[in-house]
């Protein structure tokens, strides 16, 4: 039998309450004069909308006792209510699915990996249904105050409509035109959010990480994959089709090697894990096995291993190069798991990023943050925070 889906509406029904809670959600506990300056809002409206999220249970107010004054009483704060309600969100990769349970403030409360053995689309479902299943009934037994799960978050590589909640195409599950968010919801009996997954890292770095404040920034990732997530103007961006940041396929070497996209000389054609077990392959001859084993390779001085990080490297600090030149990005966050070879092509990426990108872009701060899987599945859980707070998002 499903669980009852959850049918509580978020109280912030104005798009200037949504705004206003979600900046107390990302930079917060501030003071209403605060919230006021930040949100750009005046400050009758930000105690209009205050009052019913107060009463909601949402957001609390309340002295700031360890920012005491030397004179006169401490400052009153808003903080959210982060026990208010819960959300899962659930990362699908090539062979695991990562789960968790957060609360408001996406605060990881509990944690779950399943080996992904069949890609089919029906034994993926089950598999997340079981496991959504598994961790609602263990956050329930732990919640004291009877939060519940307001939602679910799914993320995927890949081609995915976020408004749709459809995967039109994700390479490594081998789906095309997939309506998760649909199928999802019947199966759990939740609402249900859908985006691609360095989209869903990047809200969760937007409100709850390195990004919290910032208006441009972009997150690029390295491994299996090169992906990007970019926010502009304090909106993470997706484009009329869904695929804006695809920075993967941008040509950087139009002779280079075919990618899976169809074009040849892709950033990921020549910087994504296989890529660069091909090229050692083709170069030195050897059968190497996997990522791991390419890294000690390089690491121990194989010319042909050293020569194909490099033009990872070289490949990564031209994409980031074109963001920068695109968009100017006050910061680019590089993360994945193929920041465990990082310094292998670290500075192939400062020195190209450097040379290509024009005037200044060139002062855009480029830094590293490993965020494993996990927090990819918090990003998910964001997505599903986002959704509940904005019903137009």
């Amino acid at each position: 039998m499903l669980p009852t889906p959850r049918t509580e509406r978020f109280p912030a029904n104005t798009p200037a309450a949504s705004q206003i809670f979600t900046t107390v959600l990302s930079q917060g506990p501030l003071t209403r004069l605060e919230v006021a300056r930040r949100a750009g809002l005046s400050p009758a409206a930000v105690t209009k909308a205050v009052r019913p999220l107060i009463e909601a249970g949402y957001l609390t107010e309340g002295a700031d006792e360890e920012a005491r004054p030397a004179l006169g009483r401490p400052a009153t704060l808003v903080r959210v209510d982060g026990g208010r309600a819960l959300f899962v969100g659930v990362k699908v990769t090539g062979d695991e699915i990562i789960g968790v349970v957060t609360d408001l403030c996406c605060r990881i409360r509990l944690v779950r990996h399943v080996p992904l053995t069949d890609r089919d689309l029906g034994a993926v479902l089950a598999a997340v249904a079981d496991l959504v299943h598994e961790l609602r009934a263990e956050a329930d037994e732990a919640d004291e105050g009877g939060a519940g799960v307001h939602g679910l978050g799914i993320a995927v590589s890949g081609d995915v409509d976020r408004g749709e909640g459809t995967v039109r195409y994700s390479p490594f599950l081998e789906w095309r035109d997939v309506p998760l968010a649909e199928l999802a919801a019947t199966t759990t009996g939740l609402p249900v959010t859908v985006d691609n997954d360095v989209r869903a890292l990047t809200v969760a770095e937007q409100w709850f990480g390195a990004g919290a404040g910032r208006s441009d920034f972009a997150v690029v990732t390295v491994g299996a994959g090169i992906g990007c997530g970019l926010v502009v103007h304090g909106r993470v961006v997706s484009g009329a089709h869904g695929v804006a940041g695809e920075i993967g396929h941008v040509t950087v070497d139009p002779s280079g090697p075919p990618c899976h996209c169809g074009n040849r000389g892709c950033v990921e054609a020549i910087a994504g894990d296989a890529a660069i077990l091909r090229r050692i392959r083709e170069t030195t001859g050897l059968e190497v096995a996997d990522s791991a084993e390419a890294a000690r390779l390089a690491h121990s001085g194989v010319p042909g291993a050293r020569e194909a990080y490099a033009r990872a490297g070289e490949a990564i600090g031209r994409g980031i190069a074109t963001v920068a030149n695109l968009l100017g990005p006050e910061l680019v966050i590089i993360s994945g798991e193929g920041l465990a070879a990082y310094d292998l092509f670290a500075e192939q990426i400062r020195d190209t990023f450097a040379a290509a990108a024009f005037g200044s872009a060139a002062r855009c701060d480029v830094r590293t943050r490993p965020l494993p899987f996990t927090e990819w599945a918090r990003g998910a859980a964001a997505t599903a925070i986002q959704s509940f707070i904005r019903a137009d998002s």
